[in-house]
């Protein structure tokens, strides 16, 4: 199975399991993520997903080409492919919990806005990152272009845009492609894990708001700050603070 969900605990790992062709995702590939997305977030004992290669060496060259130079010609399976890589981004974005990508090797592509689109990248020295629709003549949709934006800032998207060039992990860390560099995605989504759910939910969802345009409070945000006192976490937390314990949050 080419892309495939494993539960360890608190954390979920999505897995892309195609070493021999680079990782590169074909229709069928992105037409599963969303209800392996689904599944994750359905399951009350994950805090956190983790989306990786099964193997270090590519975390996923990003869209088969051979495959989508097959298609390409036929605007029903060109409307299709588009549909689905949107789906599997666009789940990902939204998706309630948080989602750490951990990227080993190149990241390019559709591979990339996978990576984009999740809340956290974690990267290993080796990693390299591109966009490369300039070399195919091709233009990346708007809401990867967001995704890549709302990361990098502006000015770094057009460079990776226009150059289609692969940055490197060190490159990556310094522009914002990358949130860390060379540290251990499992500790990480395990130090979230522990934290307040409800919190990292509520959070997540905000930012969003924030990137999607929102500058003040409404009343929805204000109501989510002031519903927080009366959620059970609230309560456990200021327990466990007063007791000198470690938080459980359920």
């Amino acid at each position: 199975m080419s892309l495939r969900l494993e539960i360890d605990g608190p954390v979920a790992h999505l897995i892309i399991d195609r070493a021999a062709k680079r990782n590169a995702i074909t229709q069928a590939m992105w037409e599963q993520f969303p209800a392996l997305i689904a599944e994750a977030m359905a399951n009350d004992a994950v805090r956190v997903l983790i989306l990786r290669a099964a193997e270090p060496g590519a975390f996923s060259a990003g869209a088969d080409i051979a495959e989508f130079g097959t298609g390409a010609t036929d605007p029903a399976w060109r409307a299709a492919n588009q549909a689905a890589i949107a789906r599997a981004q666009i789940d990902l974005t939204l998706a309630p919990k948080p989602v750490i990508a951990f990227i080993e090797g190149d990241c390019v592509g559709g591979g990339c806005g996978l990576a984009l689109a999740c809340d956290l990248r974690v990267a290993t020295a080796n990693a390299r990152l591109g966009i490369t629709p300039a070399k195919l003549g091709l233009v990346y949709s708007l809401h990867d272009t967001k995704l890549l934006v709302d990361a990098v800032g502006a000015s770094q998207a057009k460079r990776i845009l226009f150059t289609a060039g692969l940055v490197d992990a060190t490159e990556a860390l310094r522009i914002g492609l990358i949130d860390l560099l060379n540290a251990d995605p499992v500790a990480l989504a395990e130090t979230i894990a522990g934290n307040s759910p409800h919190t990292a939910r509520e959070a997540k969802a905000m930012v969003r708001r924030i990137l999607n345009g929102q500058a003040h409070d409404d009343a929805t945000t204000s109501a989510l700050f002031a519903d927080a006192f009366t959620q059970p976490d609230f309560q456990e937390g200021v327990s466990a603070f007063l007791a000198k314990r470690k938080p459980v949050f359920r």
